[in-house]
């Protein structure tokens, strides 16, 4: 999609603070964090919300919360504990229509959430 943020990055239009990337998924650090850590890890084939996931994306999905565990480990936030997020739609806080896995770490995570 040219429009979207996400694949732009992944065309590599834009230059993100890259953490981690393979053929299917990039991770990178967020432009505004809200924790000492805080990536996005997104697969690099558009899907634009939770809702457009079918039962074929179940191990591309599954595969954002292995890099996600790998992000926390390299981060040094696995064992004291992080937090995973993937919104859907404008009303739970999505601003960019490509999925995407929030890796929040490095301080207390509040509940509930925002």
């Amino acid at each position: 999609m040219t429009d979207c943020l996400f694949c732009k990055m992944v065309a590599g239009d834009i230059s993100p603070d890259t953490v981690y990337e393979d053929d299917e998924v990039l991770a990178f650090r967020d432009i505004n964090p809200q924790a000492p850590t805080h990536v996005l890890v997104v697969p690099k084939r558009h899907i634009s919300t939770i809702n457009d996931l079918n039962a074929d994306d179940a191990e591309l999905v599954g595969k954002l919360y292995l890099v996600a565990q790998q992000v926390a480990a390299k981060d040094g936030i696995a064992e004291e504990g992080y937090r995973t997020v993937m919104n859907c739609n404008a009303g739970a806080g999505q601003s960019v229509f490509h999925i995407h896995l929030h890796v929040l770490g490095g301080r207390p995570m509040r509940w509930p959430p925002g």
